[in-house]
Order: C-alpha cells, then structure tokens, then sequence
C-alpha cells in the first residue's frame, strides 16, 4: 500500500502562497490544523491529502499550475534525482512532437501512456548523457501525464526547470556554481566585436547546466560543445540546449573535462567558462606532463590557472575565451610565473572586474578574464586592457559616489562592453577613462607581484584633469556642502527639549515577545537559506533585497533579489519596523520603512516587526526598539553580539502620546540623514581640492599663507 505524502512547513507555504510564519500561527491558532504525521519534533511533516483539504475548506487554496501539479507528481512518486534524469528525453520528445499529440497522449490509459512516453522520448535519449530510458511501466503514469500537462501549459523550458529544483546543492558541487543570465550573456556577447562574425563553434568544459552555451546559441553560434564531471547537470545542458536552441548542434558530455578530456581534439573558435573555484583535487600529480601547459604546470593551488590553461589549448589561433575567474587568480604569489607567462606570450587580452554580488560567491567581487590563443605570425600585443566597473560612480541620489551596486547592472554592462570593444578597435591607441578603464602597458605589468587586479592599475593610474572643469566641480561641491550644512543647522534649532522634572519618568512596559501574543506586533524574519546559487542581477523596475548593510548604512534597498519570487519572501511595507539582527560596533539602529522601501524583500540578519497602526505608532517603537540600555537587555555574545528582538521591552502608552515621541524619533532621523549627507559632502569636497592642489590643476586661495 503507498504511504501518504507528506509535506513540511515550508512546503505549505508554498502551496498556499504565504510566509512560513503564517503557517506557524495557522499551527498556533487553530486547533483543527492537520496533527503532524511524520518528521521530527523541529520539522514535523504533515499529510498532503489532510493539508490540502483544510486549506482548501478555508479558501487558502489557490488555483495550482500545471508546474505545481509537476512538484506534486515528483513527491508523490518519491522521484529521485536520477529518475527525474530519465524524464528530459520526454521533455525534448513532447516539445517537438505536435500540441494535439501530447494532449492525446495525456488522456491514454496509464499503461498505454507509459509506452507511449517509452517510445516516443527513446530516439532523443541518445543527445543526453548519462541517463537511463523511461521503463513503460504503469506506475510511471502519474508523474509522465504531469509532466506532458506542464510541457502543454507551461513550455519545455519551464518544465526542466521543475525537473531541475533540488539537484545537488544547486551547482556548488566541487566549487562550481551557475552562472546568472545577466553575466552569462555579457560573456558571450563579448566573445565578438559589433559587425563582426559570430564564432561557430562554442566550447564549455565546466558547462553545468548549460547556461553559457545558451547566451552562446542566442548570439549566433551553431555548433555546441560541453562537458561536465557531474551526470545531472550534463544531462540538464543536454535537454536545455536541445529545447531552447533551436537550430544548433550540440554535444554535452559526462566527465572530469581535466582528466578526461571528452573532446581532446576539438579546436574551437571561442570558449566561454566559469571553473570550478578553490577546487585543489583537479589532477596536479597526474597531468604533470600535459602537453596544455602552455605557461606551464599549476601548482595545486592554482586550479582556475589550469582550467584557463585548458581552455586556450582548444582554442584555434586567434580564437578568443571568457573566463570568470576568482579574484585571487590575479594577485596570488603561486600563480605568479604563469601569469608572466600568459602575458609574454600575449594571451591575456583584458581583465574585467565586476562588482560584488554579482555571482556565487556573493561575498567577492569576480573578475572577466579575457584570452586570445595567440596566432604564431601575429605580433605580439603591447598592452592589456584592465576595466573597473566595481569602482565609484556618482550615486542618483545627488550625495558623494558610492560603490556601484548589482541594482545598476546596465551600467556595468555597459562600461565593459564599451571599453572592450574600444580596446578591440584600436589596442595601440586606447583613451583611458577615467577610474574605470586603462590599457597597460605589458612591461608595466610584468613587475615582481605580477598582480593583475584591475583596480590596482585603473584607479592608481594619474588622470590629467582639465583646471577649468576641476575647478568648476569643486565649486558645485562646495555649494552643495553649504546647503547641506544649512539644512543640518535648521535641524538642531528649533524648540526646547523640556526635562521632565526632578525625576525620570517611569511607565509600565511590554516585551516584543508579550506584544507578539496580544497581536499587536507580526514578527518576520527572511528565508534562512539562499534558494539560488544563480541570482538575478535587477533592473531598476525590478524588487531588490534590504540587507543589514543597508539598513546600518540608511540607505535604499542595493541587493540583488531572484526574479523567480518564493513564496517564503517577506515582502516589505510601507510602516515595517526593520531591525538588524546584529550589532554593529556596539549600538543599533531600527529603520522604518517608507514609499521607497515598500515592494522590497527582506534579507538575512534582519528583523522585521510589523505594528498594529491602531496600537502601536512605527516611529515610537522604532525608537525604543533601538535605546542602548534596551538593546544590552536583549542582546548576547561577545565578538558577534546578536539581538533577541522579543526581549526588546516597549512602553505601554496611549496611541496619541505615542505618536508624540514618534514625531520626535522622527526628527532625529532627518538630523542623522543631514549629517550623514553633510559629512559625505565634505570628504568629497576636500578630497577633490586635494586632488587639484596636488595635481596641478587648482591654485591655493588668494591672500592664503
């Protein structure tokens, strides 16, 4: 007898399209909640059947898509990852065969749907490494009609991706991780110059689940070809490639691309790649006398030297590749003499730095790293390109620049794109741009460290600025100051700050965790985990991440959030109490959140406290949520100091006085603001006379000694 499916919390959420704490307090406060069925006692699982019924006599039921109904299928069906392998060929099958054919197919009894899904997927298993044919059996016939139904609804597309959910730690197997659209499609579109010939073929030997190949198909290339050590995601880039490049030849193979070389003959005419990073176990004591060594043998710490190394040796002469490369590939003294190497022999054409977040791992800025397998008669290039675009730019707010942020990818796209292909056209007579972009002399870089780190040549490099245009910023900077500092001491006057009396005042208060029961307050907190390991970079339109950083700073949400929505995503609103879960340097600060910051999602390390507005005033609970004495009553540790925000205690005042405190709270909120805003102003002020003084273009002010 098949045991009854169960799901988790988490699980429920999703079905029911609401946050994992509504599901706690449905738990909580209804005493005719499914009773757990299986699980632990700190993750209980509940019968699918008894939850669906009880959200669906509630009205909390929504309308489930065919993709849903596919999650389902492969729950109840306990499909494993291997199983859900042997389900692409019909994936690739239905999306080629009519629409009229695969609703048919849908409506056959479940063993002539079984052989029907057999056959029919048998010719196009062969194009997918590494998997097993569907059996025929009957008992399939569940999950193949779902996933027929989401091929028919949805698109193929949308179906593999259902099939994919849940593959192992998402791409970090081994230190490799998917890389995002966005920066996959800036890879490949920077393979080819505007009007030049797209390259035919296209290689990937790290090619996960085939996004670069994908961005690569889209441009133009016809002839495909990946390899990857792990089975699930070659047969993934297999199936992707064969729905949704049309057109293309393609060929996806299993295995370990450094010890196992699946194409060692093939010469490609560009590469795209994004090896596995930190990963000491890619065969340095085996391949000791590999002939790919261009530069020579890595040590066994530099494995992305040796991928780079690989990916050249299938290049054709005068072939190009895009690498996104770890930081420390450029700088570490390991790597050194191959990095020497490479440049002598000038196959390092450019090195493109990005900022942080724009790709796992999200806490190091990554770096484009730009290769031509230099053709024997070609005369060797004098410089390499180096291309900031993590460095400072003017902020839209009108205050001092700051870094750029993944919200502004446009911008980065776009500075790369046009420095490269500026480079491209003219090598020898390149115009730096100013902090951004720099061709380098080879001589300069072939110093003792060898450190190819953008930043490190861009910014330091001198910039002749015009006296007239320097002098005409200064001034605009200086104007802004002295309205900035008049703002800040229109905010310090103003009435009288009356003292209570001889004595301070005393009141009767409430814990956050007491204000939780009474229901006055909703406490959020964000998904513990990363759903992604390939997040969305955003567009301006598009909802970004409020992050700690943001919130200690008081500035507008910068992270990057997925396109793709969860349903465990706390959507912020205009009034949330946001509190960060950590203090920083000792105090705290609570953010109220306003017009700017609603539609966003919470990130991690973040409390949100959402008011009652008929009880509670978010100004006045804000500020005391964030009292120095109230924080060291609720907080523990000692090098990381961690708040426990329903320990936090809250006076118990009427609504019209609390609002009367939160009218103050709120005034020092703009005091801050302006001071922030004035003390930026200034370091920008003196850091650009500085620079006119020093570098020639600025004069000391008359009668000055």
């Amino acid at each position: 007898m098949p045991q009854p499916t169960q799901v988790t919390a988490a699980e429920i959420s999703r079905l029911a399209g609401v946050t994992r704490a509504t599901v706690s307090n449905w738990r909580r406060r209804h005493p005719d909640f499914p009773a757990p069925s299986g699980g632990t006692e700190t993750s209980p699982a509940y019968d699918l059947d008894a939850v669906r019924a009880w959200l669906s006599a509630r009205g909390q039921l929504p309308a489930s898509s065919p993709a849903d109904d596919l999650r389902t299928a492969l729950r109840t069906s306990a499909t494993d990852l291997a199983h859900r392998s042997r389900l692409l060929p019909l994936v690739v099958a239905a999306s080629r065969v009519a629409d009229s054919e695969v609703e048919k197919a849908v409506g056959l009894p479940d063993d002539q749907l079984s052989a029907w899904a057999a056959k029919t997927s048998r010719s196009y298993a062969v194009d997918i490494p590494g998997i097993g044919s569907l059996t025929g059996q009957p008992d399939e016939a569940e999950v193949l009609r779902a996933v027929l139904r989401c091929v028919d609804e949805e698109g193929a597309a949308q179906t593999l991706e259902v099939l994919a959910e849940g593959d192992v730690s998402d791409g970090r197997a081994g230190g490799a991780y998917r890389t995002p659209l966005p920066v996959a499609d800036l890879m490949a579109e920077l393979l080819a110059g505007p009007g030049e010939p797209y390259p035919d073929r296209v290689f990937d030997p790290a090619c996960g689940v085939g996004g670069l190949l994908l961005a690569a198909a889209g441009r133009g290339a016809r002839n495909l070809y990946g390899q990857d050590a792990v089975g699930v995601f070659a047969a993934q880039a297999a199936a992707r490639l064969a729905v949704q490049a049309g057109g293309t030849k393609a060929q996806v193979q299993v295995g370990d691309s450094m010890r196992d070389d699946a194409f060692p003959t093939l010469a490609a005419d560009a590469v795209l790649c994004t090896p596995p990073y930190g990963h000491r176990e890619w065969g340095h004591e085996d391949l000791a006398y590999d002939p790919r060594w261009l530069f020579g043998l890595p040590p066994k710490s530099e494995s992305e030297l040796a991928w780079l190394q690989h990916c050249l040796s299938h290049l054709t002469p005068g072939g190009r590749a895009v690498l996104l490369m770890p930081p420390g590939a450029a700088f570490r003294p390991s790597g050194r003499r191959i990095r020497a190497e490479m440049i002598r022999s000038g196959a390092l054409r450019a090195v493109v730095a990005l900022p942080v977040g724009v790709a796992q791992p999200l806490h190091i800025g990554l770096q484009l790293w730009l290769l031509e397998r230099p053709h024997p008669q070609a005369t060797l290039p004098s410089t390499v390109l180096m291309v900031d675009t993590a460095g400072t730019g003017s902020a839209d707010t009108g205050d001092t620049p700051d870094r750029r942020s993944t919200s502004d990818w446009p911008a980065i796209r776009s500075l790369a794109l046009d420095a490269w292909q500026e480079f491209d056209r003219h090598p020898d007579n390149h115009d730096p741009v100013a902090g951004v972009a720099r061709a380098v002399p080879v001589v300069d870089l072939l110093d003792e460290a060898v450190d190819l780190s953008p930043a490190r040549h861009v910014r330091a490099a001198p910039v002749a600025a015009k006296p007239d245009e320097l002098a005409e910023m200064a001034y605009e900077l200086r104007s802004r100051l002295r309205r900035a500092a008049t703002g800040l001491m229109a905010l310090s006057r103003g009435d009288a700050w009356p003292p209570v009396g001889a004595d301070p005042r005393a009141w009767r208060s409430a814990s956050v965790a007491d204000l939780l029961r009474g229901a006055a307050l909703t406490l959020f907190r964000a998904p513990a985990a990363i759903r992604s390991s390939s997040p969305v970079l955003q567009d301006s339109e598009l909802p970004r991440t409020l992050t700690a950083r943001d919130v200690v700073s008081r500035r507008p949400a910068s992270g990057a959030a997925e396109e793709s929505r969860s349903n465990e995503d706390v959507t912020i609103e205009a009034g949330d109490v946001i509190l960060p879960e950590m203090l920083h340097e000792g105090v705290s600060s609570a953010r109220v959140a306003d017009a700017r910051d609603a539609g966003h999602l919470l990130g991690r390390h973040l409390h949100l406290l959402r008011p009652d507005p008929t009880r509670l005033d978010p100004w006045f609970l804000a500020g005391f949520l964030a009292a120095e004495d109230n924080l060291s009553s609720a907080s523990s540790g000692t090098t990381v100091v961690r708040i426990d925000p329903r320990r936090l205690r809250i006076p118990l005042l009427p609504l019209a006085e609390q609002q009367r405190y939160g009218h103050a709270f709120r005034q020092l909120h703009a005091l801050r603001v302006a001071a922030d805003i004035a003390n930026r102003l200034a370091d920008e002020t003196a850091r650009t006379l500085a620079a006119g003084l020093t570098g020639g273009a600025l004069l000391p002010p008359e009668g000055q000694r």
